[in-house]
């Protein structure tokens, strides 16, 4: 792998890093805490929806993106030809 490579591999990881962890900040904190009254109007199996994100949600969407972070990864990989 030539350095211009591990470079752009490097980056292409942090990105994405940086992209995953935004949304899982968005979900968690603003859907979670700053957005729960106007979700609590709406129910979810039983339960304010709003209180459903800060309970359940995020957790959710956190396995989600770790299977989506693992997918994107096997792509750059195979993208820069790194062996594992």
């Amino acid at each position: 792998m030539t350095p211009e490579n591990r470079k752009a591999y490097w980056r292409s990881n942090v990105l994405l890093l940086v992209v995953l962890l935004i949304i899982w900040f968005a979900v968690s904190y603003g859907l979670g805490i700053i957005l729960v009254e106007p979700m609590n109007s709406i129910m979810l199996g039983g339960y304010p929806l709003g209180f459903w994100f800060a309970q359940q949600g995020s957790i959710y969407v956190f396995l989600v993106l770790i299977f989506v972070y693992a997918a994107m990864m096997n792509r750059l990989d195979k993208k820069y030809d790194v062996d594992e």
